[in-house]
């Protein structure tokens, strides 16, 4: 447990979410964090990075990363990603960069889904599962 995290009933550790809003960045139940979803917003910003989707993609994979870092996982611990597009159009492109952050042999399952709006008026929206620690998938 990092200094960033509180314990719940001895069971459940949360990172609370740093933008100030009614959520936890990451829960952990056992040996899996749930992550929330992330937009393409840089550290300490409210609005999405600009450039489209693509930017926005790797954005908010850069923030998973980094707070699966925050928590001792890594992107290499991912096991199931949902993301969330604003038009499925922009599928291809997120895939592109998508597919950079995981090694090609291990993907994590994911389902992709077309919705109406996200936050902040971002593109994409990215949440995880992933499991804790250094215990990986071998």
């Amino acid at each position: 447990m990092t200094a960033s995290t509180e314990t719940v009933a001895g069971a459940i550790e949360r990172v609370p979410s740093s933008l100030g809003y009614p959520f936890s960045t990451a829960v952990r139940v056992g040996d899996i964090w749930e992550l929330s979803g992330q937009i393409g917003l840089a550290a300490g910003a409210k609005t999405v990075v600009p450039g489209g989707v693509c930017a926005e993609t790797r954005q908010a994979l850069e923030n998973i990363a980094a707070v699966l870092e925050q928590i001792g996982s890594s992107m290499e611990h991912v096991i199931k990603v949902s993301v969330f597009l604003t038009d499925i159009a922009d599928f291809d492109e997120m895939n592109e960069v998508y597919a950079t952050f995981f090694d090609a042999s291990s993907y994590p399952a994911r389902s992709a889904v077309a919705v109406k709006e996200l936050a902040l008026g971002a593109h994409v929206e990215i949440e995880c599962s992933a499991l804790a620690g250094a215990s990986g998938l071998t």
